[in-house]
């Protein structure tokens, strides 16, 4: 069982700049896929970033392209970087964890998830 925990969430300005971690244990995480979602409200929780903790490959959605950055920082954390916020960015922010070696954007196909943290960027 791999349990992750976040951290890092906040409130910032539009433009403004945010870091969430997430730190896994529990197992072996060297075939890890770990990667974020993130839920607004009213909306579905959907795909933001991920990556192979054993390849290091990233896969990330269009909307946040070019201004987010998931990186491995240990054997068993990842972090998210989220420069250029926009207060379409507000949401729950969850990490997630599957074994494998795709990086897959469909939720259902992971089967760790984390308790969320709030990012909230104001106009």
């Amino acid at each position: 069982q791999v349990l992750l925990v976040e951290s890092g969430g906040g409130q910032v300005q539009d433009g403004g700049v945010l870091r969430l971690s997430c730190k896994a244990s529990g197992g072996l995480f060297t075939s890890l896929i770990m990667g974020w979602f993130r839920q607004a409200p009213g909306k579905e929780r959907e795909f933001v970033a991920a990556i192979s903790l054993l390849y290091g490959n990233t896969n990330y959605a269009d909307s946040v392209k070019d201004r987010f950055t998931i990186s491995k920082d240990s054997a068993n954390t990842v972090s998210l970087q989220m420069n250029s916020l926009k207060p379409e960015d507000t949401a729950v922010y969850y990490c997630a964890a599957r074994r494998g070696s795709t990086l897959y954007t469909n939720e259902v196909t992971y089967d760790y998830w984390g308790q969320g943290t709030q990012v909230t960027v104001s106009s």
